[in-house]
């Protein structure tokens, strides 16, 4: 695994965080050292999956990055025919997660590659730009803090309306907190976190500058809200770690 020292040289300029080649290339370091409980969340959310896919429908990853969480369904329904798309915005990690999907064909039965090669299909798009079609289950992981906030309802009503009757959306975010006080508190432990796993504080401090603008949190009231406004059903709070949580939606 390459280790992400993207943010370590003080006399490198810097720029908007974008998901370039260079992030993609340390994006698993990144992101084990940079978001808690994240292998965690995929494992259970793969669980998630498990339970609310039928068969015939479709599962949507929307900002599936370089396919974390597509090899893990892959191993999950090793038995089970299923459909999903892929989608991310930036080509390096599309590609990534291609060969990744090559990979798999490689090390398994062919019968099995064959089957894994039309069940996942990979889209190279802005996560809010895909129509959502008969979906049992939509996972955005970690993507709707970057989309245009004013474009944010629209973005789960289609989600909404593309899923089936209890359907589930799995929606995980960085996010702020109303409270000034333990606002605070959290922004400190993830600080903490971070130091904890190696970032100095030059890098912490120019990583925060890069996303300034480009990610924008919400508070897990605002994205509740927002989720029973458009309709669903159930909605719950299934994990948190201070300033990231995971809901699930069920239509």
């Amino acid at each position: 695994m390459k280790k992400d020292n993207i943010f370590a040289h003080k006399n490198d300029p810097v720029s908007a965080f974008e998901f370039n080649e260079e992030v993609t290339s340390v994006f698993d370091d990144m992101i084990k050292r940079s978001v808690p409980l994240y292998m965690e969340s995929l494992k259970r959310q793969c669980q998630f999956i498990s339970k609310f896919y039928k068969t015939g429908t479709a599962i949507y990853d929307l900002g599936c990055s370089h396919g974390n969480l597509g090899v893990m369904v892959a191993n999950e329904f090793k038995e089970r025919d299923y459909c999903m798309f892929a989608v991310d915005s930036s080509p390096s990690m599309v590609a990534k997660y291609g060969s990744r999907l090559e990979e798999i064909k490689r090390v398994n039965h062919p019968s099995t590659a064959s089957n894994l090669n039309r069940s996942i299909t990979l889209i190279t798009s802005l996560a809010e730009d895909v129509p959502i079609l008969n979906a049992s289950v939509v996972v955005v992981n970690l993507t709707m803090q970057f989309i245009n906030p004013l474009k944010r309802d629209r973005f789960i009503q289609g989600i909404y309306d593309g899923l089936i009757d209890n359907g589930a959306l799995l929606l995980s975010e960085k996010v702020s907190n109303q409270n000034m006080t333990i606002s605070e508190i959290e922004q400190d432990f993830y600080k903490q976190f971070k130091l904890e796993n190696g970032y100095s504080e030059l890098e912490i401090s120019r990583k925060r500058e890069a996303l300034e603008n480009i990610l924008i949190p919400e508070t897990i009231e605002s994205h509740i809200n927002r989720l029973n406004r458009v309709g669903f059903k159930t909605v719950d709070v299934w994990l948190k770690w201070f300033n990231f949580a995971s809901i699930v939606a069920i239509k």
